[in-house]
């Protein structure tokens, strides 16, 4: 796993971060999904056929394993009724041109194991009563399984343009046929799509991730979006997202707690315009002795270096 996919799903792993990415993408940026009812689930999904268990709930040898990057349960609260739901995100830094095939196995594995559950569980009740539809399935007609959304939140620069649905991704275009294949869409959150009214509907440090990484590749609207943004001063986990996606040279401590991105990023250009003059001051002194008006001792003197160090800078010029 890569810096930026480790550091993606440590800061996605944050409650508020997670529950704040579903209030947008759900509620267009209500506070819905309250970050105190989210539990982290395990993110292994395994993939055997219905019944594949044996009466010990045991898997077959052959059983494959799949891991999505971040699992959690959720109650939601609305209109009065509590809904128990599975919300699954996966971070993407490159765009995934098979991301709909590979969000509807993750999906499709958890139903699965849903399913298995249940029938295991009624393994070990020894429930009665049961119908041979029941029995064979070891899923009852009165169970029911749980809700699963999964949401691809991009951390690129660049607009996405992979398919959104399982349809994109077929060649066939005839509508008669595809009527009958099942399509799969997927939820994605793209920094590059996102206006700038879409940024204020995130109330965590996800709002200047993502305006980070949206405005990367344009110095002026960057510096515009850091100027007229209050908000700049985040966890260090937010911090090192926008270092490790973008390949901003940050100064982030180990232990810092708290990052001023606008100061961080002001200081790093005012030290690169610093180094920057000094370093065209050094080809100015060296010139100089290369065309025999500056002793070399001169030259490394008024550069404050040393004359065997000035010497180099001395052969590198043309």
């Amino acid at each position: 796993m890569g810096l930026a996919d480790t550091v993606t799903k440590a800061y996605v792993k944050e409650n508020t971060v997670f529950a704040d990415a579903f209030n947008y993408l759900i509620y267009g940026g209500k506070a819905v999904v309250d970050p105190a009812q989210l539990q982290e689930l395990d993110t292994t999904e395994i993939a055997l056929p219905f019944g594949a268990q044996d009466e010990n709930g045991n898997q077959p040898d052959d059983a494959v394993q799949k891991y999505r990057d971040v699992l959690k349960s959720a109650v939601i609260k609305q209109d009065g009724e509590a809904a128990y739901i599975l919300l699954g995100i996966e971070n993407q830094t490159d765009i995934h041109y098979a991301m709909p095939v590979r969000n509807i196995i993750y999906d499709a594995l958890q139903y699965g194991k849903q399913v298995a559950d249940i029938a295991a569980k009624h393994r070990t009740d020894g429930s009665k009563g049961h119908s041979k539809g029941e029995y064979l399935s070891g899923f009852y007609k009165d169970d029911k399984i749980t809700p699963v959304i999964t949401l691809v939140l991009h951390f690129g620069a660049n607009e996405w343009d992979g398919p959104l649905s399982l349809h994109e991704m077929m060649a066939v275009k005839n509508e008669s046929l595809l009527n009958f294949v099942q399509d799969y869409q997927i939820h994605l959150i793209d920094p590059a799509k996102l206006s700038k009214e879409d940024l204020e509907k995130f109330s965590t440090s996800l709002r200047e991730v993502i305006g980070y990484i949206k405005y990367s590749k344009d110095k002026k609207r960057l510096t515009e979006f850091l100027t007229d943004n209050p908000r700049m001063l985040m966890e260090a986990n937010a911090a090192r997202v926008i270092k490790a996606v973008t390949n901003t040279p940050l100064d982030i401590p180990e232990d810092a707690e708290v990052i001023d991105v606008c100061k961080a990023v002001e200081d790093m250009m005012n030290e690169s315009k610093a180094e920057g003059r000094t370093e065209g001051a050094v080809a100015a002194l060296a010139g100089l002795v290369k065309d025999g008006l500056l002793s070399i001792k001169d030259a490394a003197r008024r550069a404050n270096m040393t004359e065997s160090a000035f010497e180099v800078e001395v052969k590198k010029l043309p």
